[in-house]
């Protein structure tokens, strides 16, 4: 999926600055791998410049001016035409999972060290998914019952799969130490 889509998604609930849209990426789970600033910033230039959003300057009496940005009608219809798309399969990476593949030549309490490290990196994540589906920030004033339902289940998606990743990680542990 390219960072385009998923800030036309924002600016289609509101006009967002470049900063804006990097803390809509920061506190989602879902878009945490695309929220860098040079990533937001050159997306914003490129769809600038295809006529998908536009752009006001508004000037400041302290700091720069800050430039908002709005999803334009074209971007609209470039977002809807991307929802029409066969969705993709996650491109999963676990980073840990190849880590473990030669965990076998650590010790038993170097292995042992190891998963608890992870579980508990693990349970910090579930916690925090836990609270952001409480939470629910990523309110917006026109937001729908359907967009709501979506929207939540994104946030129980993350949650049961740091349940997940947590009970797999403790059977682990327990079956190493028996």
């Amino acid at each position: 999926m390219s960072i385009k889509y998923a800030i036309l998604g924002f600016l289609d609930w509101t006009p967002l600055t470049g900063y804006d849209l990097k803390k809509q990426f920061a506190a989602s789970e879902t878009f945490h791998w695309s929220g860098n600033n040079n990533q937001i910033y050159t997306a914003l230039v490129q769809l600038y410049n295809e006529g998908l959003v536009s752009k006001e300057v508004q000037d400041q009496e302290s700091g720069p001016s800050r430039k908002v940005y709005s999803i334009t009608t074209e971007g609209r219809e470039a977002l809807r035409q991307w929802l029409l798309t066969p969705p993709e399969l996650p491109q999963l990476r676990h980073p840990f999972l190849a880590q473990l593949a030669w965990a076998a030549q650590l010790t038993a309490v170097e292995l042992d060290t190891l998963l608890s490290q992870y579980e508990n990196e693990v349970y910090v994540k579930l916690r925090m998914a836990q609270e952001q589906a409480q939470r629910d920030t990523r309110q917006s004033p026109r937001r729908t019952p359907r967009e709501e339902l979506l929207w939540g289940q994104i946030g129980n998606y993350w949650v049961a799969f740091y349940q997940h990743e947590l009970d797999w990680v403790r059977r682990l542990r327990a079956e190493v130490t028996e």
